[in-house]
């Protein structure tokens, strides 16, 4: 650890779990898919057929606890770095990377996947969770609304008026920070004066907890009971899981310049995917030739994700003026016409 380090693995409360062993084998599954996808993803973007990718990797636990989290009713919010959220939230993969190749605005159909698409801005994609949330209740449902975000976003003006009229109107949303240490190159220590992000939970009048998020058991026993708390009418919780952003902000990043290479070394002997393996290994419920079919299906996801990522899609002009507004102007209907009116080709 050198001076540039703020980060720390002791302090944070591991609660009890009635986890299933199919549950933390289910768990272990989605970590190791997930990076492999991830690590696909990362190598397609340095290789020009994705415009940019911003790799969890490190941060496997936290992603794949919230999507297992929720109920089959409920909605995940993600940010533009829980794109293994999505694939564990169950979609496909290359239309979960639709957005960041450039492609289109969103891949797949938020409202049948019940999440929303990725969110660049930061924090923004709070309030829209609150919204949700706030229409279900007015509905009679009893859905819950996960936003994901990170530190950084804990910054911004939108994080805390989200917390606010959640907290105002007892919204069943749960806010979960990815606390991994730095908003692109601007570490914690430089972002706030808290003891903890969960702390500011006591300012909203709402519940906060704090979790090793490197601990895929605490991880999702933690978010699973505030999953219950906020759908069973006790307003919102904001979660902060502590965990360490391993790989560049995005692929466009180097992270040597703004922190030591020997920082991550703590984080890395915590590897969540390691952890959990040893753990179940440990108890005699993980044998070889189950974590080698697991790592065998994880290749051949991302073989398959390769080969149709790199296939172009298919140019449409008329695209160019889909949804940009319910009743389009006709200054809009007039280029629309235009632009169709000649020759097009691909």
């Amino acid at each position: 650890m050198n001076d540039r380090t703020e980060t720390t693995l002791d302090g944070y409360w591991t609660p009890p779990t009635a986890l299933t062993l199919v549950a933390l084998r289910n768990g272990l599954r989605a970590m190791i898919i997930g990076r492999r996808l991830d690590r696909q993803a990362s190598n397609l973007a340095k290789q020009g057929y994705l415009t940019v990718y911003p790799s969890s990797l490190g941060q496997e636990a936290c992603q794949v606890a919230a999507a297992q989290a929720l109920g089959p009713d409920d909605w995940l919010f993600p940010t533009y770095r829980d794109s293994v959220a999505m694939f564990t939230h169950r979609i496909d993969p290359v239309k979960v990377l639709t957005m960041l190749r450039g492609d289109w605005h969103c891949g797949f159909d938020p409202k049948a996947h019940r999440c929303a698409p990725h969110s660049t801005p930061l924090a923004t994609h709070c309030a829209h969770a609150v919204g949700l949330a706030m229409a279900s209740v007015k509905k009679g449902e009893k859905r819950v609304a996960m936003a994901l975000c990170g530190d950084g976003a804990t910054s911004e003006g939108d994080f805390h008026e989200a917390l606010n009229i959640a907290a105002v109107f007892k919204a069943p949303v749960v806010f979960f920070v990815q606390h991994n240490g730095y908003a692109i190159s601007t570490p914690s220590r430089r972002q706030f004066r808290a003891k903890s992000l969960a702390d500011k939970a006591i300012g909203y009048g709402i519940r906060g907890e704090k979790v090793d998020g490197n601990d895929f058991v605490a991880t999702i026993s933690v978010l699973r009971d505030a999953v219950e708390h906020a759908r069973n009418g006790f307003g919102p919780v904001l979660v902060e899981a502590r965990t360490y952003r391993v790989s560049p902000h995005t692929n466009a990043d180097d992270p040597d310049r703004y922190r030591n290479r020997s920082e991550a070394e703590p984080w890395l002997e915590h590897d969540p995917i390691a952890r959990l393996t040893e753990y179940l290994t440990a108890q005699g419920r993980l044998a070889r030739d189950t974590l080698r079919d697991i790592e065998d299906a994880a290749e051949e996801l991302a073989a398959d994700l390769r080969r149709r990522v790199m296939i172009p899609p298919e140019a449409d002009p008329a695209r160019l003026f889909a949804h940009v507004y319910a009743d389009p102007p006709p200054h809009l209907q007039e280029q629309r016409i235009a632009v169709l009116s000649e020759e097009y080709v691909a």
